[in-house]
Order: C-alpha cells, then structure tokens, then sequence
C-alpha cells in the first residue's frame, strides 16, 4: 500500500517547521517544493537535514525536496505558504495582488499534478488566498481550506491556561472569523475550562484583556522576534489539520471555509469550526453566538468580500 503524501509549498521558517512536524510523526512522506531563484538551495538542505534525524527520532517516511512539480504528484494534502511578507511603503493591495500571483501559479500546478488533494492555504492575506486558491484549482470547498482559525484558537487558548493556571488542553475555545488582528472572533461565550465558564472563573476586564492578546498573538511575537514572524505554533496548527485529513480523525477545528449560509453568510471564506477527515472539510458546525459575537463574524465576512474585490485575475 502507497505511503500518504503531503507536499510542502516554500521552505522558508514556517514551511520548514511544518515539515519536521509532519515527517517526525511517521504517517506520510513530504515534499518541499520551493523555487530555486528564492529559496536556492535551502529546501534540498532542510530535506536533507532532516532526513539523518531519522535513526535517532525513529522514522521511516521519506522527506525530499524539489524545484518542480513531478515530485509532488498525486499528493494527499498540498499546504500552501507561499507569499512574500509586507515590505516597508508597500500597500495592502500591493501585498494582496502580489501573493495572489503567487498562489495563483502554485495551486495551479499543484492542482494539476494532484487532483485528489486537499488544499490547506497559510499565505496570507488567508482568508483572501482561498479564494484564490479555489478558483486556481477548481476544487470544491471541502478541499480548498485555510489554516488561521487553529493558530489563532491555540493563542488564544494559552494566554487563558496561563492566567489560569490550567493545562491548555483543558481549556476549550475557539477563534472563528476572519484571521487579521482586527477582524478574528474569539467566542467567549462558548469557552469552557472543564467544563465551565471563562466568565465564572474570571472578571470582564481580565477576560477582555486576553481577548486584546490572543488578537495580538502574531504581532507581539513579531516585535519580540524582530525579524520574521512566528512559525512554531502557526506550524502545529497546520500539521493538526493536516493530520486529521490524513489519518480521518474527524477533529473540529476552526478553518476558513467557504461559507454556504453559516451564520447568515454566503459566497465568502471566514472562520468557522469545522470536521476535518478524509476528503477535507466534512462537515461545519455553527458556534450560538451571541448577538455581538455574531454582528463581528458577519462583519469580518464583510471585510474579506472588500478584499477579494481588489483581487486582480
């Protein structure tokens, strides 16, 4: 029986923290494909690298690197990273239609070469990239999905265990919406602690104020990083999806989605809690938001819709 395969689109920090995620797991073989005029040889040596831990970690899938597409060819998951960081005098819509060409010509080949996969977007602007992504490839919504609802949910989750005093894994939350540091909807009327909660355990202010935190999650490691962005955590919450999808967990984790009516919104991708597993997306489920969570849920899809319009084919 074929080995699983996952191909890694760009091997920068990110891109190469999720493939020493994946490979160390032992469920699939991975690609990194990067393109030699950016990467030159970096992603052949993270391979490489990579794949001498091997004896010492105890794993037998294989991890390669490639300039081209062949390589990557009939691909279960494609994660896309691919993009280029906002430049200093660059606008938004200088960095959109930039990153938007670059996904553009990726997917497409990945697509092509993989036709079955499920796609799951990390470039940003993300939820703007799925549309992207989509159109590119053709696929339907449970396999053009993307990755910000798992890392801003995990944020937001340990600045929570850590006021608390609590494992992480205790403390059930999730982050829907959009993924900027404005337009992302932490759902505090749903987050329990063991059960019970977030409000019983602490007051409003200090629940507000990890709210203002977790939105902030990505940007407060950039200034503590001072070059570069995060890439730990972003990482893990990509390989967690992509592991479900590989191994049909059936886990629910907030994903960008094309929404078909959820909450009201429709023809647009956001952030809601969705069953990942084989084929993708399986099934979405709706948070009972409250009426302020929702009105900020409806208006991050409203956000996204603006984006999308500066898209240029």
């Amino acid at each position: 029986m074929a080995r699983k395969k996952v191909t890694i689109i760009g091997a920068g920090a990110t891109g190469g923290a999720m493939a020493q995620r994946l490979i160390e797991r032992d469920i699939c073989d991975v690609v990194l494909q990067d393109d030699p005029q950016f990467a030159g040889t970096m992603h052949f040596g993270k391979a490489l690298d990579e794949s001498q831990a091997a004896a010492w970690i105890g794993f037998s899938s294989r991890i390669s690197a490639t300039d081209g597409w062949d390589e990557t060819r009939n691909s279960d998951v494609v994660i896309c990273t691919a993009g280029a960081p906002r430049k200093p005098g660059m606008s938004r819509e200088e960095l959109l239609n930039g990153n938007a060409t670059i996904v553009r010509a990726k997917v497409s080949e990945a697509a092509k070469h993989s036709p079955n996969a499920v796609i799951i977007i990390f470039a940003n602007p993300m939820d703007a990239m799925c549309h992207v992504a989509q159109k590119a490839s053709g696929f339907p919504r449970e396999r053009v999905i993307g990755q910000g609802g798992a890392l801003d949910s995990a944020r937001y989750r340990y600045f929570i265990a850590a006021e608390l005093g609590v494992s992480p894994m205790d403390v059930h939350g999730y982050v829907i919406g959009g993924h900027t540091d404005t337009t992302m909807v932490p759902v505090v009327s749903q987050t329990r602690i063991g059960g019970v909660p977030l409000t019983d355990l602490l007051p409003a202010d200090k629940v507000q104020a990890l709210v203002a935190r977790a939105m902030r999650g990505g940007a407060e490691i950039t200034e503590l990083l001072k070059v570069g962005s995060a890439y730990y955590a972003p990482s893990a919450g990509t390989i967690a999806m992509a592991e479900a999808i590989l191994l049909d967990q059936k886990r629910l984790i907030p994903c960008s989605v094309l929404h078909q009516g959820e909450y009201g919104i429709t023809g647009v991708y956001s952030g809601t809690v969705c069953q990942l597993g084989e084929g993708g997306i399986q099934r979405t489920f709706e948070l009972p938001l409250t009426a302020e969570e929702k009105e900020k849920v409806v208006a991050a899809a409203n956000a996204t819709k603006e984006l999308v319009k500066l898209i240029q084919d």
